[in-house]
């Protein structure tokens, strides 16, 4: 591991787990807890994504831990007995939901490299009564699963907080199983960002310094063997969004935000991993 994947590495796992802690404490895990009409968020990429219906179904400190950038559950066609890993589970939300779609045949696993956040998904768990969920302890570039067990693989926007997504993708594709997809949401980028915002490690861990270019997103996963790659934009920053999001950060927005605005995007990512020989989907 390089002295860079460290340092960016140890800054996700610090930052995240005092947004846990914060939870814990009963807190919002960043300035957006609810809707942002509700809270007067300030963070355009985290609000706003679950339905009031969804919530309705889980513990309030899931929903209050979600530091997501899209909704895969609505989006990922999941099935009933289907075996579902969410990469970089953070407090459980998408695993719980993921849960309760795929049904008791099915399991939700949820990974994360976190103890405060684990603690805070197994806390989620147990009150909600879920069975089929098991979190375990890992980090995305190196998943504790064996080859060939997962139908899908989804996550919020958490790839782009690696350091090394090339090892994140050929996981997830050794993971999954012939015919399993792979239905992310995440941060991605259109053309360059300027190099006072790739610079910042605060920004890296807000999600936007560490994103893929679209184009370079899609090379990746055909690279490392999936199939029919696409990336719907499901969210797209502006202008204000971007100023928004600069000056929460701690960054000079003079001349940024214009450059920003329309690069940056929350999209769904799919892919699928290819079958085989005949039948095996």
């Amino acid at each position: 591991m390089t002295t860079e994947t460290k340092s960016i590495r140890e800054t996700v796992q610090e930052k995240y787990g005092e947004a846990a802690l914060r939870v814990l404490a009963g807190q919002p895990s960043s300035c957006c807890g609810g809707s942002a009409a509700e809270s007067g968020c300030c963070d355009p990429i985290t609000s706003n994504l679950y339905s009031d219906a969804q919530a309705a179904t889980l513990p309030e400190a899931a929903v209050l831990a979600s530091l997501g950038c899209g909704n895969p559950t609505a989006l990922a066609e999941l099935h009933g007995g289907e075996i579902v890993l969410d990469l970089g589970s953070g407090g459980g939300i998408d695993v719980l939901l993921s849960a309760n779609r795929v049904g008791p045949t099915g399991k939700a696993y949820g990974l994360d490299m976190t103890d405060a956040m684990l603690a805070l998904a197994r806390d989620n768990q147990a009150k909600a009564g879920v069975t089929n969920v098991e979190f375990l302890k890992g980090e995305i570039e190196h998943i504790p699963l064996p080859d060939n067990s997962v139908d899908v693989i989804i996550s919020n926007c958490v790839i782009n907080l690696s350091a090394d997504k090339r090892a994140v993708l050929t996981e997830a594709f050794r993971v999954l199983k012939p015919g399993g997809r792979f239905a992310v949401s995440d941060v991605v980028v259109r053309g360059e960002l300027p190099a006072e915002v790739r610079e910042s490690m605060m920004l890296w861990v807000g999600c936007v310094a560490g994103a893929l270019g679209d184009e370079e997103f899609i090379r990746l996963l055909h690279e490392v063997g999936f199939t029919e790659a696409s990336i719907e934009p499901t969210r797209v920053y502006e202008f204000a969004d971007a100023k928004a999001f600069l000056e929460q950060s701690g960054v000079s927005t003079a001349g940024l935000a214009e450059e920003i605005s329309g690069r940056v995007m929350g999209a769904f990512v799919r892919a699928t991993k290819p079958c085989c020989g005949p039948g095996c989907c």
